[in-house]
Formats: C-alpha cells, sequence, structure tokens
C-alpha cells in the first residue's frame, strides 16, 4: 500500500501552507525530501518508521502542493533559513518541541540550516547524499561543474530555466533523475505520478529554480555567517550517500561534514544510486534503526 495508514492534509505554517503526510505513533520524527520530488519519495520507508515514531513527512516550500511565495531578485523567500522556518513552526503547531530529522538532498540542506538557526529543537539529524552547500561552492572545480551543472543551470536569471522546462516537464525530470542510475525503475507509479503532478502546478517550477538561485547567494550569505560565528551541528549526525552516485567519487563526505559537526558523526555509502529511500529502502531503514 502506499502510505498504508497515513492521513493526507494540508496545514499552515508560518504563513505557508504545508501538505503533509502523518502517520504512526511515539516520538516524532521528521522527513524531508529532495528534487525534483515530493514526500512522496518517503514512502517505502515511512511506513516502516510509522511503527515506532510519529512520522510527518511535509511538502517543503514551493515543492509539492505546499505554498508557493513569488519569485522576487533577491530569493529571499527561498532561502533556507525560510524554508526551515517553516519546518519549525508546522513541527511547534503540531505539539513536538523537539525531534528528529531525516532528510535528503534539497531536504538536507533545509536540515542544515534548520539545526542552525533552531539549536535544541532537533534531537538527531540524518542528510542523505549531500555535504553542505557552502563546501561544494568552496571546493569547485571542473568536475563538480560537469557533475553538478544542473545547479548552475538551474539557478540562471528567471525565467530561462523555467521556459526550457516546462516546454516539456516530464522530459526534463526523465533526463534530470537518469544522471545515476540509468534505471528510474524504483519510482513508485503512484509517487512518480505525484512529482510530475506538482512539476505542472503552477508555481513549482518557478520556486525550484528559485530554491537554487538562493543556493548561490543568500543561502551562502547565511552559511558563511553561521560559520564565522562558530555555529555548528551539535546533535548526533548521520551521512549517508550513494554508493553508486557523485558524492563518493568527490568527496570524503565524512571528513567534510566533520568540519560542520561538533556532535557524534557516523554514516557510510548505500547499494544505491542518488535516489537511497527508493533504491535501497531496507539498507537505509538499518542504517537509521541503527542510528535513532
Amino acid at each position: 500500500m502506499f502510505f498504508d495508514g497515513f492521513t493526507l492534509e494540508t496545514r499552515t505554517a508560518n504563513g505557508q501552507a504545508v501538505r503533509l503526510r502523518r502517520g504512526g505513533s511515539g516520538p516524532p520524527l521528521l522527513l524531508l525530501h529532495g528534487n525534483p520530488q515530493t514526500h512522496a519519495m518517503w514512502h517505502r520507508v515511512a511506513p516502516a518508521l510509522a511503527r515506532r515514531f510519529t512520522v510527518i513527512a511535509p511538502d517543503l516550500r514551493g515543492y509539492g502542493l505546499s505554498g508557493k511565495p513569488p519569485v522576487t531578485p533577491d530569493s529571499r523567500h527561498y532561502a533556507k533559513r525560510e524554508m526551515a522556518a517553516d519546518l519549525a513552526a508546522l513541527m511547534r503547531d503540531l505539539g513536538h518541541e523537539r525531534f528528529i530529522v531525516v532528510s535528503h538532498d534539497r531536504g538536507a540542506r533545509v536540515a542544515h540550516r534548520l539545526v542552525l538557526d533552531h539549536p535544541g529543537r532537533v534531537e538527531k539529524l540524518c542528510v542523505m547524499d549531500v555535504i553542505p552547500t557552502l563546501a561544494h561552492f568552496e571546493r569547485a572545480d571542473m568536475a563538480f561543474g560537469m557533475g553538478y551543472y544542473h545547479w548552475f543551470w538551474l539557478a540562471q536569471p528567471h525565467d530561462r530555466p523555467e521556459r526550457m522546462i516546462l516546454r516539456d516537464v516530464e522530459d526534463w525530470f526523465d533526463i534530470h533523475t537518469a544522471r545515476e542510475p540509468k534505471d528510474k525503475g524504483f519510482f513508485h507509479p503512484e509517487a512518480r505520478a505525484d512529482y510530475l503532478r506538482a512539476l505542472r502546478t503552477e508555481g513549482t517550477v518557478a520556486a525550484i529554480c528559485e530554491d537554487y538561485r538562493a543556493a548561490t547567494a543568500i543561502d551562502l550569505d547565511h552559511d558563511r555567517a553561521s560559520r564565522a560565528a562558530g555555529a555548528r551541528i551539535t546533535c548526533p549526525l548521520l551521512a549517508l550517500w550513494g554508493a553508486k552516485g557523485a558524492i563518493p567519487r568527490w568527496y570524503d563526505a565524512l571528513a567534510v561534514w566533520r568540519e560542520y559537526a561538533t556532535g557524534p558523526l557516523t554514516g557510510g555509502p548505500v547499494n544505491s544510486g542518488h535516489y537511497l529511500a527508493e533504491e535501497a529502502p531496507e539498507e537505509v531503514l538499518g542504517w537509521l534503526d541503527r542510528f535513532i
């Protein structure tokens, strides 16, 4: 079953509409998805986690069917600080002052900002298939530019990338998600349909581009300010990455995260490409079981 036992609802948090799935009972656990996806990416792990946790899986600001603030010259509405504020408010409104966060891709970048801006709220943090945004840019070379070309393309001025994507959303989705691995059969039909429905919803593609534009500007300002102030991740941190993906080709992920974290750090590779929770859910659940 697809999210068997979960509710599907829309709530308001920090002035934004937030679509989310909620299920289970026990300590609160927040699941944050990546691009170009929605909360539906967690369908293979959320039901198992819900046996022991109260699982909340929202669509991030701009993604899925959550609220989509307008494009601005400085992309301020899509700063990770604003996206994290949505989640801090959502969890408080749901009655959860402290919670665990499991995050992937863009969601992990929001989660990183969440633990910096709201210290004490996050008990434990898992990040999947990322290193910090600032670390990416400060280590940028030809390999990064070629492997992460979409970062630079999506961040081009409005509305150049939007117009190109919207000419054929499904083709763009297939090209984007085929970076590794080539086989996309692991996408559940209902999940894939949800991703495409969201991409065809007015404002989503522009929001995705704003997310990437913010990453090249306002997010870097915030990240550098946090580093200068000595802010670090202090809660236990689990970093996972796809063994077949880009991270292990170019980075020692644990060594990079150690520069940004002072608390306990563990992690390792998962036998998958970029989409860990959909490609290798049992392995991901094994790591999470040991961690949380």
